[in-house]
């Protein structure tokens, strides 16, 4: 269902509509996009419908110092087509204007039946990234005008609790990539707090919920920017006792919440999307993170969308996640092998590259990847594998020469997002697939393993400050020839890399 920007400009007559009440992502997004097609001679207009037009200070400021012109409108004339940005058509919170045509972008979780032309990426942090994404494969640069990188830089920016909620390296890509108006920023940023969100911050600071045995608390906000869920609870986090906590509110559409966690056996973005798993979507950082929990899901999983019920759901998902889950560390694990079984490696094909083939020894980068940023150092013996998911993974040579043999076949990239590698002192980003060689694995000492069944979190040997979570269907693992060497290994790898030992 997917489309090209390009594909828009056979249109003669284009309305761009966000949702009522826009925000800043959804006005970066329209602004965006009109001014791709403006650049390409098709004229758009940029509108949004509902009973109030924006009055929210820093958008108001948005709006005037980016020249971006969203009209507030109660009826417009059918255009040929109608596109809907950062929102879907038909939603609750999007005025129905009849339309030829119609198309989306969005980065929302999909509520309703798509037209056609959709472009819907619901495991981004803002429509800001999409129409990026969109831009950069029709080779049009947003830095072309600064105006565009500065909207789009600062749509991102709100919609993921001033990046504290990013999840997906196209986000960290775009907020890399922006050169945005500093001085623009600044001011829209130190006008997004008005005096009656300054009282709900304290208001909501009152009602507080702790829970003494896990260390956690719960508040619910009133209507609020989502923002203002991110102060509040970075306030609550500061309270002794209180390592994890959730601050919430109710919207018309469901729940919006903001998580932090300060120890390292919760990272706020686990939490978040826990706390959303089957009714929204949450992520973010190890720290800081949020989720929004849909109001129709909600209601047809039996909770009843009041105050008292939202608390008590809540609540329970917060016990359930502490409750339900293992907590395993390898430095005092010992593995009871009766409970396991023998696996070995099969042969399968994989990628890798020579890190001294991409820069220079000594210099420092970060590998942008869908699991997240890693930081390295470049050396002569450093190899680079991508694994048959398309995760990426440093190792030494030593070990890639007992593990893999270098095949001339030709290698073929089966992952998502296509990782880059960043030099931390220049900033140039250098793609990896260009240096991808195939090698295949020959098998090693093999491993004991055991299926999961539940929550399990693994502080491994070589990173014991960070877990690795393993759900229901995954693998526990330790190596036979080091069975103290314990991590999780997600169902699907597991599958597709180990066969068991016969006898």
């Amino acid at each position: 269902m997917s489309f090209k920007l390009s594909d828009l400009c056979g249109y003669g007559q284009i309305v761009i509509q966000c949702h009522d009440n826009p925000d800043a992502d959804a006005l970066a997004s329209g602004f965006a996009l009109r001014w791709y097609l403006e650049q390409k001679g098709v004229p758009a207009r940029f509108v949004y419908g509902g009973a109030n037009p924006i009055t929210k200070s820093n958008l108001v400021l948005m709006n005037e110092n980016l020249e971006i012109g969203c009209e507030h409108v109660t009826s417009i004339d059918p255009p040929e087509l109608l596109i809907t940005v950062d929102c879907q058509y038909k939603e609750s919170n999007v005025t129905v204007f009849p339309a030829e045509n119609v198309a989306v972008i969005d980065h929302h979780q999909v509520s309703a039946e798509l037209p056609g032309m959709s472009e819907v990426r619901s495991n981004y942090g803002s429509c800001s990234t999409v129409i990026f994404e969109m831009l950069q494969a029709e080779g049009i640069d947003i830095n072309a005008d600064r105006r565009v990188a500065t909207a789009l830089y600062y749509g991102l920016m709100t919609d993921t609790a001033d990046f504290s909620e990013i999840s997906h390296p196209s986000d960290r890509d775009l907020r890399d990539t922006a050169e945005f108006n500093k001085a623009s920023v600044t001011l829209f940023r130190n006008s997004n707090l008005s005096i009656e969100e300054l009282r709900i911050a304290g208001e909501a600071l009152k009602n507080t919920i702790v829970d003494d045995r896990r260390c956690s608390g719960i508040v619910e906000a009133g209507p609020c920017d989502s923002n203002i869920l991110g102060i509040i609870s970075d306030m609550f986090l500061e309270v002794e006792g209180v390592n994890t906590c959730v601050v919430y509110n109710l919207l018309p559409s469901g729940i919006k919440y903001s998580v932090r966690s300060c120890i390292k056996e919760v990272k706020a973005c686990e939490l978040a999307a826990f706390l959303a798993e089957n009714l929204g979507g949450g992520g973010g950082h190890l720290v800081k993170a949020g989720g929004f929990l849909k109001k129709d899901l909600l209601v047809k999983a039996g909770v009843r969308f009041e105050k008292e019920d939202i608390t008590r759901f809540i609540t329970a998902r917060m016990n359930a996640y502490f409750d339900e889950t293992t907590i395993l560390y390898a430095e005092e694990y010992k593995a009871n092998l009766v409970e396991f079984a023998k696996y070995k490696k099969k042969r399968f094909r994989v990628g890798f590259v020579r890190a001294c083939d991409i820069a220079e020894p000594g210099t420092k980068v970060m590998i942008r990847t869908l699991e997240g940023d890693i930081d390295v150092e470049i050396t002569e013996d450093l190899y680079i594998i991508i694994n048959v998911n398309g995760e990426i993974y440093p190792i030494q040579q030593a070990k890639f020469e007992r593990s893999y043999e270098v095949t001339d076949a030709p290698y073929i990239f089966p992952g998502e997002y296509q990782p880059n590698v960043i030099n931390n002192a220049t900033g140039e980003h250098i793609p990896l697939l260009p240096f991808a060689r195939s090698c295949e694995s020959v098998g090693g000492d093999g491993i004991y393993a055991k299926e999961i069944h539940g929550r399990v979190k693994v502080f491994t040997r070589w990173n014991p400050d960070k877990y690795y979570l393993g759900r229901t269907g995954d693998y526990l693992a330790v190596r036979a020839d080091d069975v103290s060497d314990v991590y999780v290994i997600e169902g699907r790898i597991f599958q597709k890399t180990y066969e068991k030992c016969e006898g």
